[in-house]
């Protein structure tokens, strides 16, 4: 990780050891109450140079730092804007890397331009492409083609991820977290080309975000 390398005008990388800390909490007390388990972390890119998108499936809102407890490279997040508003997470998030994203469009092209930037500036950028938590029972909510947009604008590989069990732990409909066992799959990447022709762009990016809820899907 290249702590402090600055990728905006309001944002640096934190501190290599604020970023163990923090995973190493992160990784205790994941252990404790949920019992977590990694799976595929050979297909985690070890070259730190270049842009890469992470692409899980998204279950509960712990599941940023499960995704990334096993991924040592400089972290960015698309996260919901009002947590920037929350006493001390919102300061901890943006710290950590988080930028806002809101629901209207002017938002949320901002937060694209931000996104897309920090990848092309070799950030390691996590996106969930279903853009809410799963309910229950666990089944994938519609894919938004974004995340394979980005990655093909940005030329930076996907590397799709499979949460499994969280949907048991935090999901749509429950107030509060609970006791669980969660497993993180992380597939081998998919690296997205352009397209010869420009007027293929939409169903390029159609055929290779089907891919993605395939691979993502199979393990559940």
């Amino acid at each position: 990780m290249n702590g402090g390398k600055e990728i905006s005008e309001d944002f640096r990388y934190p501190a290599n050891w604020v970023v163990s800390i923090c995973r190493g909490i992160g990784f205790f007390f994941s252990k404790l109450f949920w019992r977590i388990k990694f799976r595929g972390i050979e297909n985690i890119p070890k070259d730190l140079k270049g842009g890469l998108l992470i692409a899980p499936n998204h279950q509960t809102y712990l599941d940023p730092v499960w995704v990334c407890l096993k991924v040592k490279r400089n972290l960015r997040f698309m996260a919901w804007d009002e947590a920037f508003s929350w006493f001390l997470i919102g300061r901890l998030i943006h710290y950590l890397g988080a930028f806002p994203v809101g629901f209207n469009r002017k938002d949320f092209i901002k937060a694209s331009r931000t996104a897309l930037k920090a990848l092309q500036e070799g950030a390691t950028l996590v996106i969930f492409p279903e853009g809410e938590r799963e309910f229950s029972d666990g089944r994938l909510l519609p894919f938004k083609a974004g995340a394979v947009r980005m990655a093909m604008d940005a030329e930076v590989p996907i590397l799709p991820v499979t949460i499994r069990g969280g949907n048991r732990v935090w999901a749509q409909g429950m107030k509060f977290p609970r006791l669980g066992k969660v497993e993180i799959i992380y597939h081998p990447l998919i690296n997205i080309p352009k397209p010869v022709e420009d007027r293929e762009i939409r169903s390029h990016i159609e055929k290779f975000n089907k891919k993605l809820i395939e691979i993502i899907s199979s393990p559940l």
